[in-house]
């Protein structure tokens, strides 16, 4: 059977190194380098070559499963200084938001570029991604981890103000994960195309109210809240039951559509 190149191990490319749940490890394969771990050295040129999926052993004969990349190993790997959105809650607003091949997408703010990555991948390959971020330092982590998932190409980093206007029109959606969405809401209407949907991420109560105050004032339509909280379960025979530990809130998610006047 002929393998795609896609499904072979270059070079430079990245992989998920897999021992546990709990202990996996995305790195860039680098000829005539090894990856060092608790369990042992992993060598790159042992790699290089092989089919993801593959099974190879340490040093210590500890054996590691040679994992593709997906948008939540990148996520979850991410270089970042803030706490990061939890994918439960970026499918939601990819769901909410419509946002799909082609879309285009206001975001702010960007932080360490977790929702701005999973919002580029489903852009791709017509579509962009403007993301607005105030704190410089942040701008440069974000770019950083874009380029590390190779979606730099899909995304504009704005070293920006969201709440003093937003330089694009006739967007698809604008998605906002920000102290005060409020203040945005005048700015994403005027952005948004007829009928664009607006999402809103805030992590306390006082935030929705006022950004839901702030939509109706501005001739939103269809809005909604909604909190999601994910439980996993404790899969084995004679045991199975939801785990001790569970992430429980983390924001809560508001919608709407932009109405004409």
């Amino acid at each position: 059977m002929c393998l795609a190149l896609s499904e072979i191990i270059s070079e430079s490319d990245d992989v998920l190194l897999y021992l546990d749940r709990k202990r996996t490890y995305l790195i860039k394969v680098e000829k005539g380098k090894t990856f060092h771990t608790h369990r042992g050295f992993v060598s790159f040129d042992d790699l290089i070559g092989k089919e993801y999926g593959t099974r190879v052993s340490s040093s210590l004969n500890v054996e590691f499963v040679v994992l593709k990349p997906t948008l939540q190993d990148y996520i979850f790997k991410i270089q970042r200084k803030t706490q990061i959105m939890y994918p439960k809650d970026i499918a939601l607003i990819l769901m909410f938001g419509n946002v799909g091949p082609g879309s285009q997408v206001v975001e702010a703010g960007t932080g360490a570029g977790a929702l701005t990555t999973a919002l580029a991948y489903h852009v791709r390959p017509d579509g962009h991604v403007y993301s607005y971020e105030v704190r410089s330092e942040f701008v440069e982590i974000a770019e950083k981890n874009l380029k590390r998932a190779n979606l730099s190409d899909y995304v504009t980093v704005k070293n920006k103000d969201v709440t003093e206007g937003i330089d694009e029109t006739e967007v698809d959606a604008v998605v906002l994960d920000l102290a005060t969405p409020w203040l945005v809401i005048p700015h994403a209407y005027k952005a948004l195309k007829r009928s664009g949907m607006l999402v809103s991420f805030s992590p306390t109560i006082d935030q929705v109210v006022k950004t839901v105050e702030a939509l109706k004032e501005s001739n939103f339509v269809d809005i909604e809240t909604v909190e999601c909280i994910m439980r996993a379960m404790q899969t084995e025979r004679g045991k199975t039951r939801p785990q001790t530990l569970m992430t429980g809130h983390t924001g809560y998610i508001t919608s709407a559509r932009k109405a004409l006047r």
